[in-house]
């Protein structure tokens, strides 16, 4: 391989990676996981103007990482393919192993508490089928109409206070959210487990549990 072509190469390598640099590109990215979304829902789920999100949206689109199609006169964005996905969890991984600030700021969630061992999907799969686990979705209501692991329950971080005491004590309680980068599972595990109840959040959220291929219900 000539050296020119070596560098074309990394060039478009690069673009994958400077594509990815942005918190808004993450955010943008953790949204479309949800579901497909046209541009106006994902500026107002992302707190950006429209604007500034077509030209996020753009970027990603450039890098391959999301693909868009047109639905009359708006433009529906998509995850790419379920690589995107590994590729935003990858992010995470290197984060949390190697930066001491993502572990500072993960352990606060927790008021600085251990938090226990996530569960993997298998195991929660097979807890659905023996129907021993109560399953907590705790994204928005939207995204929970969009597709969620069948018998959760969509209980927001901010209502979960009113639903503590109706919790059994003795229950396994998984908690899940939006993938790599929600913290609401996080925070719901701690606020349960600080009421002295059992519980833990799911490894990967509820885009990983579907592209494993295992069932999505919808409202």
């Amino acid at each position: 391989m000539s050296i020119s072509a070596k560098a074309a190469l990394l060039d478009e390598y690069a673009l994958v990676a400077r594509a990815v640099s942005a918190p808004a590109r993450l955010m943008l990215l953790e949204q479309i996981a949800q579901g497909a979304r046209g541009v106006e829902g994902l500026a107002d789920k992302t707190g950006l103007t429209i604007a500034n999100a077509s030209q996020h949206l753009q970027t990603l689109r450039r890098a391959g990482l999301v693909t868009s199609r047109r639905d009359g006169k708006s433009v529906i964005y998509s995850l790419s393919d379920e690589k995107t996905l590994a590729l935003m969890d990858l992010l995470r991984v290197l984060a949390e192993r190697n930066l001491a600030q993502v572990e500072k700021i993960l352990r606060g969630l927790s008021d600085g508490a251990d938090a226990p061992e996530p569960i993997s999907r298998d195991a929660l799969a097979a807890r659905i089928t023996e129907g021993s686990v109560t399953i907590l979705d705790i994204r928005p209501a939207d995204e929970f109409e969009l597709g969620h692991i069948p018998g959760a329950m969509n209980i927001a971080l901010p209502d979960l206070d009113r639903f503590l005491s109706g919790f059994d004590t003795d229950a396994e309680i998984v908690a899940y959210c939006r993938g790599p980068y929600c913290i609401y599972a996080h925070q719901a595990v701690a606020a349960l487990r600080k009421h002295g109840l059992n519980a833990r959040r799911l490894e990967g959220g509820l885009p990983e549990w579907r592209a494993d291929g295992r069932e999505v219900a919808t409202v």
